[in-house]
């Protein structure tokens, strides 16, 4: 009997354009170089190190707003760099693609405050400038001062985001997959047409949300949509990762919640016509590797000691809407629906083992790696457990953030990539093509016809410019 290939582990890096991310007070460490995001060497020299090792993307996230929830001021946050001061992530990609081959981009930009006019053409200019090697997050936003910034009186209702975010989708299908067809840009000189005009066409939408005639200002790029990833793990979140994205991003918690995202997202996506292998899933991670078991325990504690107080509070405020400087620490912190991340409230309440105090709850945020596992250990350690997860839970890789930068991903580089190589279960040479030939093999630049987006094609639409 031939044996069964092992899973590839896929990974990328998870970052953001700002002073510090998910490692609470860790920009305090005399090796943590993050105070570097304002300048543009940084991110090549942090491209070529995830080229070296190999790295499927560089996964970047951002927020419009700031964590203010916590004590009712955004104060704590600033104090701790909470994902603030923070800068625009799609433009370090373009330099960054230049300064490497493979490496891929994945970029977050919110439906609910980006016009999908003005995104569909900055997506497809990246698509072009970096050669078809774009993703993009979908995400819907959650905080409150980013609503009060872009002229709203308060959030819009988190179901109601989805919404929006459905047409959304629909428009910007329409732009990227139905607006150009392949045959519009001749370059012809002899006749003198650079583009055909019978064959560019208004998309005439008009929604609840939105109206756009269109059509797309760009050509159509390598891949026209971009290798689509979503964040959301409520039930809202999957029903909308399940219908639209390629890659899925969530938090890991235990090897049986994993699995049951992992295999609720896929069985939903076979109801939405798709295959289960359609969807690749991402999970959080963060590592302390070391030489020796004992190094990484010794690296650990180090961590721990600087860890801030009041930076995780900050940011838990955030995603749940839930301040904890206002309950005594015996009190038990209960479910509440809010606007904001759903499943981040439901990780220590509907969905914990047993009822959590503040305190409780507060303790387990200062953890160092935030909502992420954190594999600890030495090389060895680290590839076995990276091993057991994609085994036990059917994810394919990891989101991976970087404790200290940039030594954290230096040592998942040098020391744990080789293990995963020798072990037969991490690539040791990039697949050719655009990010999605990279993820889901020779032939498959553009959405699959099973994919929603496919529909909104001009062929497709039976050659109706309406």
């Amino acid at each position: 009997m031939s044996e069964v290939p092992k899973k590839e582990i896929r990974l990328n890096a998870f970052d953001i354009n700002a002073a510090m991310h998910n490692a609470h007070g860790l920009w305090k460490h005399p090796e943590n170089e993050r105070y570097r995001y304002k300048d543009l060497g940084y991110w090549v020299e942090l491209a070529r190190l995830l080229e070296r090792g190999k790295f499927d993307a560089l996964f970047l996230a951002d927020v419009f707003g700031f964590y203010d929830i916590y004590r009712g001021s955004r104060d704590a946050a600033l104090r701790d760099a909470i994902q603030a001061p923070i800068n625009d992530p799609s433009l370090l990609i373009p330099t960054m693609a230049y300064a490497t081959e493979h490496l891929c981009f994945a970029v977050t930009v919110p439906t609910t405050y980006e016009h999908p006019y003005s995104h569909a053409r900055r997506m497809t200019t990246l698509d072009h400038l970096t050669k078809g090697r774009i993703g993009w997050n979908v995400v819907t936003s959650f905080l409150p001062s980013a609503a009060r910034n872009f002229g709203l009186d308060r959030m819009i209702e988190h179901d109601e985001r989805y919404d929006i975010a459905d047409e959304y989708m629909e428009v910007v299908y329409k732009l990227w997959e139905g607006s150009w067809e392949d045959e519009a840009v001749l370059r012809d000189a002899a006749r003198g047409i650079y583009t055909d005009p019978a064959k560019v066409h208004e998309i005439n939408h008009e929604g609840k949300h939105y109206k756009v005639i269109g059509p797309h200002l760009s050509e159509p790029s390598p891949q026209r949509t971009p290798v689509l990833y979503q964040a959301g793990a409520s039930g809202r979140g999957r029903a909308f990762a399940a219908r639209h994205a390629e890659c899925v991003f969530i938090d890991g918690h235990s090897f049986e919640s994993m699995k049951f995202y992992v295999d609720e997202i896929r069985a939903q996506a076979v109801a939405n016509g798709r295959r289960p292998d359609d969807v690749k899933v991402f999970m959080a991670l963060s590592t302390v590797v070391g030489r020796t078991p004992e190094e990484a325990e010794e690296k650990f504690r180090e961590l721990t000691r600087m860890s801030s107080e009041e930076g995780p509070q900050a940011i838990y405020g955030g995603y749940t809407g839930v301040d904890l400087s206002k309950g005594a620490p015996e009190d038990i912190l209960g479910y509440r629906r809010t606007d904001h991340g759903q499943t981040v409230m439901a990780r220590f309440t509907t969905m914990a083992e047993k009822p959590y105090t503040y305190g409780e709850v507060i303790e387990q945020v200062k953890k160092i790696g935030g909502r992420a596992v954190v594999m600890t250990g030495s090389a060895e350690q680290v590839a076995d457990q990276m091993q057991e997860w994609v085994e036990k839970t059917g994810i394919d890789g990891f989101n991976l953030g970087h404790l200290v930068t940039p030594s954290s991903l230096k040592d998942v580089v040098d020391l744990v990539i080789p293990i995963l190589q020798e072990r037969g279960v991490y690539k040791t040479e990039y697949a050719p093509g655009t990010m999605r030939e990279k993820l889901f093999g020779s032939g498959t630049r553009r959405l699959p016809d099973r994919h929603p987006g496919a529909g909104y094609r001009y062929e497709a639409r039976g050659h109706d410019d309406g």
